[in-house]
This record gives structure tokens, C-alpha cells and sequence, in this order.
């Protein structure tokens, strides 16, 4: 039977939301658990896998043609499901270092998440950059450890590597009999019973496989090793960041999936209240508001939309109402709000706190903005990072360069790129975290715009927002150093920095001005 609803949210008449990311290094079995979470909740018929043009099979939540190419996820997919009287929200994030920024957008929109290590590996570069992202965000993890049908690590290892690693306490909640080549199933610690894997449906009674009796003693004694050396689940704990409960399980397999749903269910932190520069919005306020933490362009290539994906943060949105645009202070007609299953969509006729809706538009809405039924107030915590890799854009024919500014601004307003108008020369630089991102920007630009562009080095490492309250001083700043500065899309001076040496005497040199490597989203 699945996990109960907690009482104070099982009587509001509205089914509760748990909204909520998926983070992972790749490879870790992320997109795989997205598939098989989107299968017991009912939204899929056959995990994995779907029919594709010209009976290609590509993975339900990577739907961009590079993404098929590569087997990776480089952009934020979002799905709505229902399970166990909740409505789940489940953002996939992008695994691949490359696209942090993204993630990090994305995790700004999420009440809590789910950490997906893969058990041969355990703690990986990238996990651990997530999970410190979430801890500064206050969101409580859980852990999914993945692959415990194929060699790993020892269980006890690996939990104590979490604990170690991220310096939280753990809570172990499904355990596995046995792992790699002896691996015979699981044992729900809460429930006291074994757990074999479960297709959606399907239930099954305590004890309903048999194990040898020398991993029956292993198991008694691992249980008995948990019950005196492991925190009992302390909600309150979870919901501050200081503990994570984990399973142990194989996403492919089918193990631990429908435990790791209940878990949220049960769990899982409703929608919390968010920070704006005027005070802080609780979700119980009448008032509707949301924001756009993510810009997609040309989901359906054809009609060259622009859809902004937003969080309803207060209120009950729905479908044609005025919400006020704070960054421009104009009303906006929602007419068409959709609902999101990765690339396909549905009309949404209403939407609660929690839930995420994609907005038509034709550029109006970009990441950061606010949207509210009046109150003149914006949502904060939304930054742009410096980027670590500069280059030139070349372009191979001369009379598409106003096609060519119309794709850089829309991909920068997506996220995948940061667009610098240098003040002297005609060269447009774009930067990037990582070299990937160049190979999405090139592909995109030239199968959604059909500009073949190139890229040329930049005689910069990095870049940086440059501040100062002494306006003279910081004109001065740009008049003395005109062929090192640029502006943003949003016309901000920009500095680039042509290694760490001139950065540090830039620094020591004027020190009323500020060189900072976020800013936030206006």
C-alpha cells in the first residue's frame, strides 16, 4: 500500500505537491531512475524507451537532437506525475559539469532533491558541487544509491563516504541483500520486511523470496549494526539539510523505485516559502506569484516558441489571468499556460504552489523575472556565474549576421551561453563553463537558426561584473581599460580578464570597485 499523505495535508481539498530535482554525476543512472519514477507514477507506459522519428528510441526526458547524439542530458527537463494522493513535480537536471548553470537555475525552483550515486563509485566531483548548491539553498537530500545489481563498494563504505564526504548524518531506509553477483534483493528497515522488485501495481508480502542462510545471517546482522550505529529518520533534521535517509536500490532493475516514492511522499518537504527583495511570500497568500528560472527556445522547432518555465509560488493560478510583469511593470495575459512531460505538453487550466507551467511568449520573459497579480516585488537567489571559457564568434556568412544576434540573445537568455558586446570591435564573445557548451551552442544555432558560426580564442580567461558606488571612479575604470570591457544582454559593463595576475592588480588598484563573479538576475 502506498505511504500515507502526513494528515495536515491530506484535508485541504488539493492534492499535495512535491516538487522536486534530480542530481547526479553522470552516468550515475539519473535519466534511468527519471524514467522508472515517471513509470510507477502512471505518466509512462514503457520505462526508458519511446517511439522517436524513423523508429529511433531516445529516453522520454532527453528530446534535444544532441542530446540523442550523446546520450547525455544538457538542459532541464521538467514532468508532472501523480503518486500516492501527490502531484510530483520532477525536474531532471543535466549531469554533465558542463551545464551546472543550469542545474543551479533549476534548483532554485525545488522544494527538496533526490542525489543519485552510483554504488561502484560512490562520492563523485560533480555530486558533491550539487549537494553543496543544495546546502546553500537549505534543501534537503535524499539519496538514491544506484547499480547495487552490479559490483560495488561495500554498503558500509559507502554510507560512511556520504557521512564522511558531505559532513551529514545518515539514515539508512531500504537496504540490499547481498551486491553485484550476490545481490538476491532488499530489506525495508522501516517496515521490517524483504522487498523484491515491484512493477507499478504490483504489491508484494513480507518475506516473499528466499535468501541462503548465510546472507539471512549477514542481513540480521547488518540490521541489528544499523539499529545501534544509525539515526532513527528525524524529519526535522531532514528538512534542515542535516540528515538524508538512502536507499539502496537499481533503478533498472526495479529495486527500491516505489520505496523511494513513498519516502516522498511521506517526506518530502510541501512547497516553502520564497525569498523576494521586499519580504518573504508563503505559500498559503491568495496573491498568485511565481518566477522564470528557465527559458527554453524552440522546443517545437516549427513554431519557433519561447517557453518560460515558472513556479507558482502563492495563490491559485488560473488560465487567462492578468499577472503583473515586475521587471517591465506591465500586465500580461496568461492565455496559454502549459503543463510539461519533457517535450510534449498539455493546457493548464489552473496551477497551485509548487507546480511548474511553461508561458508562451515572444522574448517578453526571461530568467529572473517575476510574475505577480500586482505586488511589485522580485524573487531573488536567480544569479549568472562568470564563465570560464571566452570565445569569438566567427561567422561564415556576413549576411546572416542579424540571424546570428537574434540566436545568441535568445540562447543567453536560456541559459546555454553568456553574450559580451565588446565596447571596441565588432566581434561578439560569447563564454561558457565548460567546452561542451560550445559544441551545443554551434549545433543549436546552426540547426534551429541556420547559421553555420565558428569559434575563434579570446585573449581572456574570464570575466567579471564590475560595481562601484563611486561612479567616477568606475567611469574612469572603463574610459583607461575601453579594450578589455564589454557589456551583458542587459547593457551591465563587463571586465575581461586576461589572466589571474591582472585580475588581483586590478583589484589592489581600485579598491572602491567591486569585481564580482555572480550577479544576480534583474
Amino acid at each position: 500500500m502506498d505511504q500515507a499523505l502526513p494528515k495536515s495535508e491530506s484535508v485541504t481539498g488539493i492534492p499535495p505537491r512535491r516538487t522536486f530535482a534530480i542530481i547526479s554525476h553522470p552516468d550515475a543512472g539519473k535519466t534511468t531512475l527519471t524514467e522508472k519514477l515517471l513509470l510507477f507514477g502512471g505518466a509512462i507506459r514503457e520505462a526508458g524507451m519511446v517511439k522517436a522519428r524513423q523508429d529511433r528510441r531516445q529516453t522520454r526526458s532527453d528530446w534535444m537532437k544532441i542530446e540523442r547524439q550523446r546520450g547525455i542530458s544538457v538542459t532541464s527537463s521538467v514532468m508532472t506525475f501523480e503518486f500516492g494522493g501527490a502531484v510530483f513535480n520532477l525536474l531532471d537536471t543535466p549531469g554533465h559539469e558542463d551545464f551546472s548553470e543550469d542545474t543551479y537555475r533549476t534548483l532554485t525552483a525545488v522544494d527538496s532533491a533526490v542525489m543519485v550515486i552510483d554504488a561502484a563509485k560512490g562520492i563523485e566531483l560533480q555530486t558533491k558541487k550539487l549537494f553543496e548548491v543544495c546546502r546553500l539553498r537549505n534543501i534537503p537530500i535524499t539519496t538514491f544509491i544506484n547499480k547495487i545489481d552490479r559490483e560495488g563498494q561495500n554498503a558500509f563504505a559507502l554510507l560512511d563516504e556520504i557521512a564522511d564526504t558531505l559532513a551529514l548524518d545518515i539514515c539508512p531506509m531500504v537496504w540490499p541483500v547481498g551486491m553485484g553477483g550476490l545481490f538476491k534483493g532488499c530489506y525495508d528497515l522501516r517496515n521490517d520486511k524483504l522487498v523484491s522488485a515491484k512493477k507499478p501495481g504490483e504489491e508484494n508480502a513480507p518475506g516473499d523470496f528466499a535468501i541462503p542462510a548465510d546472507q539471512k545471517a549477514q542481513l540480521d546482522e547488518d540490521v541489528e549494526l544499523i539499529r545501534a550505529a544509525y539515526p532513527e529518520f528525524d524529519q526535522e533534521a531532514y528538512g534542515e539539510g542535516h540528515l538524508t535517509p538512502v536507499y539502496f536500490g537499481s533503478a533498472l532493475k526495479d529495486f527500491s523505485v516505489r520505496e523511494l516514492l513513498e519516502g516522498l511522499v511521506a517526506n518530502a518537504p510541501p512547497p516553502q516559502p520564497r525569498a523576494t527583495d521586499q519580504r518573504e511570500v508563503a505559500p498559503e497568500e491568495k496573491p498568485v506569484s511565481g518566477f522564470v528560472f528557465k527559458v527554453q527556445a524552440n522546443m517545437d522547432p516549427q513554431h519557433r516558441d519561447r517557453i518560460a518555465f515558472t513556479r507558482i509560488c502563492s495563490g491559485r493560478f488560473t488560465r487567462g489571468m492578468k499577472l503583473t510583469h515586475s521587471r517591465t511593470g506591465k500586465p500580461m495575459a496568461i492565455q496559454a499556460p502549459i503543463f510539461f512531460f519533457a517535450q510534449d505538453r498539455s493546457l493548464a487550466e489552473e496551477a497551485y504552489p509548487g507546480d511548474i507551467i511553461g508561458i508562451p511568449n515572444h522574448g517578453t520573459l526571461r530568467v529572473g523575472d517575476t510574475l505577480t497579480e500586482g505586488e511589485k516585488l522580485r524573487f531573488t537567489g536567480i544569479p549568472d556565474f562568470a564563465p570560464e571559457i571566452l570565445r569569438r564568434v566567427r561567422l561564415t556568412d556576413p549576411m546572416k549576421t542579424k540571424q546570428m544576434r537574434k540566436a545568441l540573445e535568445d540562447l543567453a537568455e536560456e541559459g546555454v551561453t553568456q553574450v559580451f558586446r565588446p565596447m571596441t570591435g565588432a566581434d561578439w564573445i560569447v563564454g561558457v563553463v565548460g567546452m561542451l557548451q560550445l559544441d551545443v551552442l554551434g549545433s543549436r544555432i546552426e540547426q534551429e537558426y541556420n547559421v553555420p558560426i565558428g569559434f575563434d580564442p579570446a585573449p581572456f580567461d574570464t570575466a567579471r561584473w564590475i560595481f562601484s558606488e563611486d561612479t567616477a571612479r568606475l567611469k574612469f575604470f572603463i574610459e583607461v581599460n575601453k579594450s578589455a570591457m564589454s557589456e551583458d544582454r542587459d547593457g551591465a559593463p563587463v571586465y575581461l580578464v586576461r589572466n589571474a595576475w591582472e585580475l588581483n592588480r586590478m583589484t589592489e588598484n581600485f579598491p572602491e570597485i567591486t569585481f564580482s563573479a555572480t550577479r544576480e538576475r534583474l
